[in-house]
C-alpha cells in the first residue's frame, strides 16, 4: 500500500509556485494580488484564512483581508466585491464561505469577475470546466485539482480507468467528475439516492470519497487493489480529524491512500495560489 502524502506533493509544487512568482515579477514588476472577504465571525472561516495568507506569504504574494461584520447587507458586500472586480491591483478574489444566512452565496459568487475567480466558482468558469478539453487552459477548482495532482504526481494513470465519485456538491463530487472525464477516466457519480453504491464502489479503480460521514466507508466497499483518495474532514468528539474512510480498515486491501490529516487538505490551498498564478499570467495577457 502506497501513502499519498499530500505535504510533500504541496511542498513540492510550493517551491515551483514561489519560482513562477519570482519569474512574474523580474520580467513584469508584478506581484500576484488575492483579497479575501471575511463576513462575520465563524472560527474556521478564520483559521482557513489565516492558513491561506501564511501560504500567501511563503510563495511571496499579496493576499488582503477585508473583514465585514455580520449584519453587512448583500448589497454592502456585492459593492466591495465590485470595488476589486475593478482593481487593476487585483488578480484574485475569494469570498470565505459561508456567509451569514441574509447573504446570497450563488448571487454573491455569481458577481466575482470570472477573470479574477480564483475559487472557480462563477458560472462562466463552471461552464468552462464541463466544455474545455484537456489541452485547453481553463481555471479548475481547488478541492478538485487537488485530487488529479495527487494522482498524477503520485504516477496513478487515470486514463481508461473506472472512477467512481462518491458526493455530487457543487464545490468537490461535480467538478471532479469532470476532471476525470477530461483525463480520460469512466466516470460514475454515487450520492445519497444511489440504491446500489457498494456494488458500484467496488467496481472502481479510483475512488473518490466526498461525502462528510466520518469513515463512513470500509472494506466492504473497496476491490482490491483501488486506489483510494479521502476529501472528507470530519471531527471526532475527541476533538481528533478523520476523513470519510475508515483508513485502519481498507488500508491493506488498496494499492494506494490519502490520509487525513495530510492528505487532500494540504493541496488544496496550495492549488487556490496557483489558480492566482494563473490569473495573473492571464491579467498581464490582457495588458501587454
Amino acid at each position: 500500500m502506497t501513502l499519498i502524502d499530500g505535504k510533500k506533493i504541496a511542498n513540492d509544487i510550493k517551491q515551483e509556485v514561489k519560482l513562477e512568482v519570482e519569474d512574474i515579477n523580474k520580467k513584469y514588476n508584478v506581484v500576484p494580488k488575492m483579497v479575501i472577504f471575511l463576513v462575520g465571525n465563524n472560527p474556521s472561516s478564520e483559521i482557513y484564512v489565516r492558513n491561506k495568507v501564511k501560504l500567501s506569504q511563503e510563495i511571496n504574494t499579496i493576499t488582503e483581508i477585508i473583514k465585514l461584520p455580520t449584519e453587512t447587507t448583500e448589497d454592502e458586500l456585492l459593492a466591495k466585491i465590485k470595488e476589486a472586480n475593478e482593481d487593476n491591483k487585483v488578480h484574485g478574489i475569494l469570498v470565505q464561505l459561508p456567509l451569514p444566512k441574509h447573504i446570497s452565496e450563488q448571487v454573491v459568487l455569481n458577481y466575482i469577475s470570472p477573470n479574477k475567480d480564483v475559487d472557480c466558482f462563477n458560472p462562466y468558469n463552471v461552464g468552462k470546466l464541463w466544455t474545455s478539453s484537456k489541452k485547453d487552459v481553463f481555471l479548475k477548482n481547488c478541492t478538485p485539482m487537488a485530487v488529479i495532482e495527487l494522482l498524477k504526481r503520485s504516477n496513478i494513470s487515470i486514463e481508461g480507468k473506472h472512477a467512481v465519485v462518491i458526493g455530487r456538491s457543487n464545490i468537490v463530487g461535480k467538478p471532479v467528475a469532470g476532471l476525470l472525464l477530461n483525463e480520460n477516466a469512466t466516470v460514475t457519480i454515487c450520492h445519497s439516492k444511489t440504491t446500489n453504491i457498494k456494488e458500484i464502489c467496488k467496481t472502481a479503480d479510483i475512488l473518490v470519497v466526498a461525502i462528510g460521514k466520518a469513515k463512513f466507508i470500509d472494506k466492504s466497499f473497496v476491490k482490491n487493489n483501488a486506489v483510494v483518495i479521502d476529501v472528507g474532514i470530519n471531527y471526532l468528539e475527541n476533538k481528533k480529524i478523520c476523513g470519510d474512510v475508515n483508513f485502519e480498515d481498507v488500508k491493506d486491501v488498496v494499492s494506494a491512500i490519502t490520509p487525513v490529516p495530510g492528505g487532500v487538505g494540504p493541496m488544496t490551498v496550495m492549488m487556490l495560489l496557483k489558480n492566482l498564478i494563473q490569473l495573473t499570467n492571464l491579467w498581464i495577457e490582457r495588458n501587454k
